[in-house]
Formats: structure tokens, C-alpha cells, sequence
């Protein structure tokens, strides 16, 4: 929905009292228009020096009795750097209007009988730029709320508490951040969140997840490759590295990238420079690199698996993500909100939990963490009847028996995201891509699954 703007402030500065009143009297004509007039470029100046009051459009006369259009443009152009100025000119010279164009003129008009008119489509032009950019400020402030820690990272929690120090510490700098967690714990978010709080926040996010992408494709997709690098290069394309430039790089599963790369991406990272696939001139670029995976890296270096350099390169600042079953209440925190949220997008009347689904929502472990914990509050919403969640409508697996029971115990993480994988398949008849968006996993995770026969559509 366009945003509501402010009348559109236009200065006149023009000498000729008749002409000056004709152009207030056209452009006054449209309520959104507010139209200041200036029978000098002094007047108008004192004004500016004066009031806090600021033009979103200029017209100045060329001739003024205390100086010519260039003279008077400099003049203006110090407190009003970026403000468009139209002149308005009696004489037609076309070395004159290129010089003030050259200038910084946002352009020239000749003084005749349509001069109203083409002024007038000119500060309508002017409305419709000024508009978008006033949009994208509130875009940029909705972003950057969206993303302050506080409200994108929700819980009251010490654990979380102390996520929001360091994504704050994070912001401040261009220091290269590891997180780490559980699948589902977050990570990407606290990415974005020190993304939109740090100066890079008007510059690209550029995510990629490393182990969605084939083996053979991943160094293409970091860097590029030029015209017939290979088989089906039918174009060149540069690379997320370039993609990013400017702003920040979000590799996440850093872990499963492979070896040769590993060798590669420190060499970029220490040169701060790519070469695409198939091309020879290294390209700069500046880009923030954060990474995140889900495995302990120490431990793949310990195993050989993981390249000790680039693990020193980008552990940077490490934030680690607690697992939710070690939050306490901020689980209902959560739970409430996404209700909330899905209520509202959904048209859906108010819901709430019952004391007793509450209470299963606390005994429950969440191997698949926020990530899970968002897809069963959405499910139990569109399953609940009346105004309230009851525990009947959460679909939790062994949620009776706790995380601390043996048959959860003896279950790694991998089976028991699987069993969720599983359940979400049988529940939704094998409907793949509604299955990933509920879970907000890649289709390509789900098939993955399948072809390791971890799941199967029944």
C-alpha cells in the first residue's frame, strides 16, 4: 500500500511579480503542492539560512536583479545539494542551458505560453521520485525493526539476552561471524539481524545455502564463471561473491563445503578477490562474510574434514544458539506469537492455548527447535475448534515421553528430524512442496531424504 505523503514544498524564485504569481497560481492548483515564492535568490537564501523549512523542488529565474542562473545555482546548491532546480529562462540558448545542465540543473525551461504546463509535468515527475524514495526510508526503518534483535529473535531468556549483546557488538564492525546451532535454532535470522543493524544495511544480503547445491555447481554459484567455462555455460555469470559486494555474504552449512573449495575460499578470502570459472582477471570485491552450520567445527578439523586455516579465518566472532528445549518459556513466548501471526495472515478468529496444551508444549524436547515449533503451532491452528488450542491439536512426536525419555535419547538428531520430515509427509498426502513451506526446509532436503530412503511418500 503506497505510503501517505506530505504536501510536495515547492520554491519560486522569480522577479517578475505577474509571471511569479501565474506559476504559484498553476502549480497552487494541486492541494498536494505547497508553493513558497521568492522575488530574489537572497530572500530565498536568508529563508533557508533562516528556517528549517527545506524545498523539494526549485524553479529559479535565469536573470535575477542579484545574479545571473549559474552564479545563483552555486549559490543554492550549498544548502540545497541534492533538490532539483528547474531555471526558467527568457532567452533560448542552447550553450547556456547545457552549461547549467552540466551544472547540476535538473533542467531547463524557455519562458512562453506552455512553460506552466511542462512545469507542471516536470514537478509531477519530481512528486512521483520523491515519493519513492520516501517509500524505500520506510522499507529501510521497516527492515531494520524487523530485524532489531529484540524483535526478530523473540524470548526473555538469559540465553537469548545474551545473543542480542553480542549481535549488537557484531553490527558495529565488519569482523567476520560464525554461528552455530541445532538445525532450526535461528541462524540465518541472527545473520540478517546483524546485516540490518550494521552500515552494510542499505548495501545486499546475499544468502547461500552450501549444502543445497550440487558439488560440481557450488564453485560456479560462489564465483562465477564466464561464457563456455563449461558444458551449459551459455552466458557469463558472476557469483554470489559479487552479488554481495558492498553488503554481506551468508554462507550457511559452511561445514559441507567441499575440500577443494575449502583450498579456494581461503584463497579469496585472504586476497579479497574472486576469479570466475573459466576467466583469468581476479575481480576485488567487499563483501562481509558470516557463516553458520549446524556441526561442530573444531571437531570436523579434528577429523581432517575440515581445512584448520579457513576454520581460524572465519571463526571471527563465534555466537552459538542455544537449542529451544534449553529456553524454558520462551517456548510459549514463541508459540504465542507465531499463533498470533498466523491468525492474522490467515484471517483466522483470535486463538489461545489451553493450560493443558501449554503444558505439552513445555514437556516437549523440539528437535527441530523454533523451526518445528513454528510448523505445529500453524498446524494446531487450522486443526483447533472454538477460540482454544488443546493439546489434541498439537502433533508432537513422543511429546509425552519427553526429551530425556530412552526411546528420544536413543534417537540422533538426524532420525528424529526425519520422524518430523515423516509425520508432516503422512499428514499432508506426501505433498512435498506444502511440507517443505510448513517446515521451511528446501524441496530439494525433502528428496534428499527420500533418495537416502530416511522418509517415503506413502
Amino acid at each position: 500500500m503506497p505510503i501517505a505523503l506530505p504536501p510536495l514544498t515547492i520554491f519560486i524564485v522569480e522577479d517578475n511579480t505577474w509571471y511569479r504569481e501565474l506559476l504559484a497560481y498553476r502549480l497552487g492548483q494541486n492541494p498536494e503542492y505547497h508553493v513558497r515564492q521568492f522575488g530574489t535568490a537572497q530572500a530565498c537564501l536568508d529563508h533557508l539560512h533562516q528556517s528549517p523549512e527545506r524545498p523539494d523542488l526549485v524553479t529559479l529565474d535565469y536573470s535575477l536583479p542579484d545574479g545571473q542562473g549559474d552564479e545563483v545555482l552555486k549559490r543554492l546548491r550549498v544548502p540545497l545539494p541534492t533538490v532539483p532546480i528547474v531555471v526558467i529562462s527568457a532567452q533560448e540558448d542552447v550553450s547556456t542551458a547545457v552549461g547549467l545542465l552540466r551544472q547540476g540543473a535538473y533542467d531547463y525551461l524557455v519562458k512562453d505560453e506552455e512553460t506552466a504546463d511542462r512545469l507542471w509535468h516536470i514537478v509531477h515527475n519530481v512528486r512521483q521520485q520523491v515519493g519513492l524514495q520516501r517509500e524505500n526510508e520506510l522499507l529501510r526503518e521497516q527492515i531494520g525493526q524487523k530485524y532489531d534483535p529484540t524483535h526478530a529473535i523473540l524470548g526473555e531468556s538469559p540465553q537469548i539476552r545474551s545473543i542480542w549483546t553480542l549481535i549488537d557488538k557484531a553490527a558495529r564492525t565488519n569482523i567476520t561471524v560464525s554461528v552455530s546451532g541445532e538445525t532450526g535454532t535461528g541462524k540465518e535470522l541472527v545473520a540478517r539481524a546483524i546485516h540490518y543493524r550494521s552500515e552494510r544495511r542499505n548495501q545486499p544480503f546475499v544468502a547461500v545455502n552450501v549444502a543445497a547445491i550440487p558439488r560440481e555447481l557450488i564453485e560456479s554459484e560462489l564465483f562465477g564463471h564466464e561464457k563456455g567455462a563449461f558444458t551449459g555455460a551459455i552466458s557469463r555469470r558472476i557469483g554470489r561473491f559479487e552479488e554481495a559486494h558492498g553488503g554481506t555474504l551468508f554462507l550457511d552449512e559452511i561445514a559441507d563445503l567441499d575440500p577443494n573449495l575449502q583450498a579456494k575460499l581461503l584463497r579469496v578470502l585472504q586476497e579479497r578477490e574472486v576469479s570466475r570459472v573459466g576467466g583469468g582477471k581476479p575481480i576485488a570485491f567487499d563483501a562481509r562474510l558470516m557463516v553458520a552450520t549446524h556441526r561442530d567445527l573444531a571437531e570436523q578439523v579434528q577429523q581432517g574434514l575440515f581445512r584448520e586455516d579457513l576454520y581460524y579465518r572465519l571463526m571471527g566472532l563465534p555466537i552459538k544458539l542455544p537449542p529451544l528445549r534449553e529456553r524454558g518459556q520462551d517456548i510459549l513466548l514463541l508459540a504465542e506469537n507465531f499463533l498470533r501471526k498466523f491468525c492474522l495472515l490467515n484471517h483466522l478468529p483470535a486463538l489461545g492455548f489451553s493450560t493443558e496444551a501449554r503444558h505439552k508444549l513445555l514437556q516437549y524436547a523440539f528437535p527441530g527447535n523454533v523451526r518445528e515449533l513454528k510448523a505445529v503451532v500453524e498446524l494446531a491452528a487450522v486443526l483447533a475448534e472454538g477460540d482454544t488450542v488443546r493439546p489434541q491439536d498439537l502433533s508432537l512426536r513422543n511429546a509425552a515421553l519427553g526429551y530425556a525419555s530412552e526411546s528420544a535419547g536413543n534417537e540422533t538428531l538426524r532420525e528424529q528430524v526425519a520422524g518430523i520430515v515423516q509425520r508432516y509427509l503422512d499428514a499432508h498426502h506426501g505433498n512435498i512442496l506444502q511440507v517443505a513451506q510448513l517446515l521451511q526446509i528446501g524441496k530439494s532436503t525433502i528428496y534428499r531424504m527420500i533418495q537416502n530412503h530416511e522418509v517415503r511418500v506413502r
